[in-house]
């Protein structure tokens, strides 16, 4: 599995292609340094550098690709690289040979207790979007030299978990800091179980940029994703007083960019387990989720699945994933 990351390595921040690597666990500080590198195994990592990163990917037989940013207080073989692979395997499953999965692995705290790394992880997550903005820029670098030995037609997407959502949202505000617009890089980006202010994608917001990156916006919520209250408690306890947008979706979906969409996962976000905050991934038997099948569906056809036309809410139910539309 490739993957790139800002953690902080064993070796040293000099890069060498075909060096195998080791993520230095005791220091949860993002680095401004950027590696590109392949999972052969747990703990087992070569670092390829962007040229044979890119030239992996551009050889690949899959068609999407989806970038995946996971949420805080997690760390990279007890969590973040078997939800990438879990994630592979499930898309493999309804798509086979259609979707690579890269994860974007960022440094959390890995202490005991939800909301104990909570403060600290948010700083690390705006500090490695800065960071993150660059490889960006190496994507779009990418894309234009591919089209020299033949058109690029592979489409690019982001898939961003909980607090990944502060690391997406910093990369793309520095992009358009430097450069004055959002990168037309991404077709579809998934914000599943955010945890950002419910009105941070309204115009002339933070968020706002988001989705100027993206063809298709997808937030998906749930009221009764447990995790997120260990967020609202962090917050109020750090005086910053907030509706998070993995709970309620978008507060005033009129008044954000015509491209967001805002999907109700309350019927099926427990169908794994009892926090109802991962729900992007299997079910309790392991099968693809509603969610996924969701995001799946949309990644393949390019456009949102399930909505009526000029509707911008969705409403998922379990295993069927029939929906209930409104127009907003």
């Amino acid at each position: 599995m490739l993957f790139v990351t800002n953690r902080r390595l064993a070796e040293g921040r000099h890069s060498a292609a075909g060096r195998a690597v080791a993520f230095d666990l005791a220091c949860s500080e993002p680095s401004t340094s950027l590696f590109f590198c392949r999972r052969h195994g747990p703990g087992q990592y070569e670092e390829l550098l962007s040229p044979r990163f890119f030239d992996r990917l551009r050889h690949s037989p899959r068609g999407q690709i989806l970038l995946y940013v996971h949420g805080f207080n997690c760390q990279p073989e007890p969590q973040i690289f078997p939800a990438a692979l879990e994630l592979q395997r499930l898309c493999d499953q309804l798509a086979p040979n259609a979707i690579e999965v890269v994860p974007l692995v960022w440094p959390c705290d890995g202490d005991f207790g939800v909301v104990l790394d909570y403060w600290d992880d948010q700083s690390s997550a705006e500090i490695s979007g800065i960071v993150m903005a660059r490889m960006i820029g190496k994507f779009l670098d990418w894309r234009d030299r591919a089209r020299e030995p033949g058109p690029c037609l592979k489409h690019v997407n982001i898939l961003a978990h909980s607090m990944g959502n502060k690391l997406l949202r910093a990369a793309l505000a520095r992009w358009r800091a430097d450069y004055g617009a959002a990168p037309a890089l991404f077709r579809s980006i998934f914000m599943v179980a955010a945890d950002v202010a419910n009105e941070c994608l309204e115009r002339g917001r933070s968020g706002e940029v988001i989705a100027a990156a993206a063809r298709n916006l997808v937030v998906y919520h749930a009221a009764d994703d447990l995790a997120l209250r260990s967020s609202k408690v962090a917050n109020l306890r750090n005086k910053v007083v907030s509706r998070r947008l993995g709970h309620t979706g978008p507060e005033r979906l009129e008044l954000t960019p015509a491209n967001v969409v805002a999907i109700d996962c309350d019927a099926v976000n427990h169908e794994r387990d009892r926090l109802g905050h991962t729900y992007f991934l299997g079910d309790a038997t392991g099968a693809p989720g509603a969610v996924l099948r969701h995001i799946v569906d949309t990644l393949l056809s390019g456009r949102v699945c399930g909505l009526a036309e000029g509707a911008r809410r969705l409403i998922l139910h379990p295993v069927t994933q029939r929906a209930s539309l409104a127009v907003a």
